[in-house]
């Protein structure tokens, strides 16, 4: 399949190369779309030309603490070739900072591991949520063309029956306006098409950082709809700045107060 460098690749092995994370967040990055780049390309084309040119240092405590609740649940194996935990109860003080700057790990705080760990025991006690788990494969990759261009994309979950992604929220009653705002409509378009499934197939398990509320949600057509023409939209953009070659500096944003 021809990727965004223009190289003609495996699609098979592009797949089973996408399973390790530096190769699936790194040299594919480069050269497929996401449910994250459309999501920028929505926002502003010009976020997305700057993260595909000199990266993202984007690490804010939410992404941190979502990577590690995902990891402990999805990934339990290996937690501890991805993090180190360093007993401080600040990141800001010289302890943390030698040992993140003595390991390739991502440090975290104990407060950072105990936070992580009482959300995760909801979820482990939790016969509904655990029920998604059941004979299923975790972070499983997809690599295949959908609309023109290569895209890439892990589920969290994978079984024969069902799709299901893990989010985490401060606020489980707004999920319905973050599944909005944050694109997650688009998502649900996205993995349902490179993973050939219905929208009937796909939830969301949502996990409340506040309470430890766990909240299971499908999805109705209107939903997946609303994310195909947000997905379609992201890809004229896309066309309209990176590959017919408009001029970026032309974009504007234009509306009425």
């Amino acid at each position: 399949m021809i990727m965004l460098d223009g190289a003609d690749y495996d699609q098979q092995w592009l797949i089973d190369k996408a399973r390790d994370d530096d190769f699936y967040y790194g040299a594919l990055n480069k050269i497929a779309l996401s449910s994250s780049s459309l999501k920028m390309l929505l926002d502003s084309p010009k976020t997305f030309y700057n993260v595909q040119t000199y990266g993202s240092n984007e690490s804010s405590p939410a992404l941190l603490q979502g990577r590690i609740i995902h990891t402990m649940i999805l990934e339990p194996h290996r937690f501890d070739d991805i993090f180190e935990v360093v007993d401080v109860a600040s990141k800001n003080t010289k302890k943390y900072k030698e040992a993140q700057a003595s390991t390739s790990k991502t440090c975290i705080t104990t407060k950072d591991l105990q936070q992580g760990e009482r959300i995760v025991d909801a979820f482990q006690r939790n016969e509904h949520a655990k029920y998604f788990l059941k004979q299923s494969q975790t972070e499983k990759p997809m690599v295949d063309m959908l609309g023109g261009f290569p895209f890439r994309a892990k589920a969290d979950i994978w079984n024969d029956s069902f799709l299901a992604d893990i989010k985490t929220t401060t606020d489980l009653k707004a999920f319905r306006y973050s599944a909005d705002k944050y694109g997650y409509d688009m998502q649900c378009y996205l993995y349902c098409n490179l993973f050939q499934r219905s929208y009937k197939d796909w939830y969301f398990i949502v996990l409340d950082k506040a309470s430890c509320d766990i909240g299971i949600y499908d999805v109705s057509e209107e939903f997946y709809k609303r994310g195909e023409a947000k997905f379609n939209r992201a890809i004229a953009i896309y066309k309209d700045f990176f590959v017919t070659g408009n001029d970026l500096d032309s974009y504007i944003i234009r509306d009425t107060l």
